[in-house]
């Protein structure tokens, strides 16, 4: 009897929330994974799929293996593919581990795989790209823990100035008047994993364009699971969307063990009727596939495979 080939490979999960991909892996308990490619971030490394190494950041949630177990492998792949050096995002807390954790592969392979760390307290943050930060914050979960919101710096005019000629504001600006202000636009808030808690309703998560939140347990009957291992639970999510501003959010961190039309129903379920069209799960593959392709169609595209059969090639006889 011949033995069973391998399970295929799990399939990035992919979303277009215009003008940003969600794209990545994450199962609860064996990776997760999360690109924001636009953005030149991602956020956590279980594993290190091709597709993530285009990014300079990774932004680091807490240290469990599920989550910084392809740390290495980016940094070297990125190194080897001579895409420079990978930069390690991360709470002050867990860098000297992470640290440890690079040196000791440095020791295994007997070579210098070059990184960069960057370490932020609560509510530090970092400039990523021009005029886009990452602010960290801490959130609560079993290891030290940290999420993240993606901010965009814009100046805008005073409104008491709005009515002004350009003359006059060149000169009141020469003359050292503060003629702008500062707007911080939340673009994306990513959570890792974490207890419901004050830091789901800060008003950079809360306002963020796209949210992309764990959420482990659905089951009724697994809300004391969730609060012992601080994970979220559906009703959790439920209550967090009364108030939650975003456009969509993204759910990950759903176990293998919850079939997802399963979660989807106990979703549905703790929302009580009220709206769902802006929660997504990110690896909802069937879903998300016929969501892009209604895209694709609305933006005068072809989704794959909708071109109709191809005709058969004639067959010709051999000649008499």
């Amino acid at each position: 009897m011949l033995p069973k080939p391998p399970p295929r490979e799990t399939p990035l999960g992919f979303l277009y929330i215009p003008p940003y991909r969600v794209q990545g892996l994450s199962i609860a308990g064996e990776v997760t994974c999360v690109q924001i490619p636009e953005l030149d971030v991602c956020f956590d490394m279980g594993a290190c799929p091709r597709a993530v190494l285009s990014s300079n950041y990774v932004a680091l949630s807490h240290g469990h293996m599920d989550h910084v177990g392809g740390l290495a492998y980016y940094c070297s792949q990125r190194r080897f593919q001579g895409m420079g050096t990978g930069t390690i995002v991360c709470d002050e807390r867990v860098a000297p581990a992470v640290r440890r954790m690079m040196d000791g592969f440095h020791e295994l392979e007997q070579q210098q795989t070059p990184y960069e760390i960057i370490t932020l307290a609560h509510e530090q943050q970092i400039e990523i790209k021009n005029n886009i930060f990452l602010k960290g914050f801490h959130t609560e979960h079993t290891a030290p823990s940290m999420g993240y919101a993606v901010m965009e710096h814009r100046t805008k005019l005073k409104p008491e100035f709005t009515d002004f000629p350009q003359e006059k504001l060149r000169e009141l600006k020469d003359r050292g008047v503060e003629i702008t202000r500062r707007l911080e636009i939340p673009l994306i808030a990513y959570l890792g994993d974490t207890a419901a808690g004050p830091h789901l309703v800060r008003d950079d998560v809360r306002k963020a364009k796209i949210i992309i939140t764990e959420c482990t347990f659905f089951d009724p009957d697994h809300k004391g699971r969730a609060k012992i291992g601080k994970h979220m639970h559906a009703d959790d999510v439920a209550e967090w969307l009364r108030v939650a501003e975003c456009e969509a959010m993204v759910l990950v961190h759903v176990s293998r063990r919850t079939h997802m039309i399963e979660a989807k129903a106990q979703l549905v379920q703790a929302l009580g009727g009220r709206a769902g069209e802006r929660v997504h799960f990110l690896m909802d593959h069937r879903s998300n596939r016929e969501r892009y392709e209604r895209q694709m169609i609305d933006a005068g595209m072809t989704p794959p495979g909708s071109e109709g059969p191809r005709p058969r090639p004639v067959r010709r006889g051999r000649p008499g």
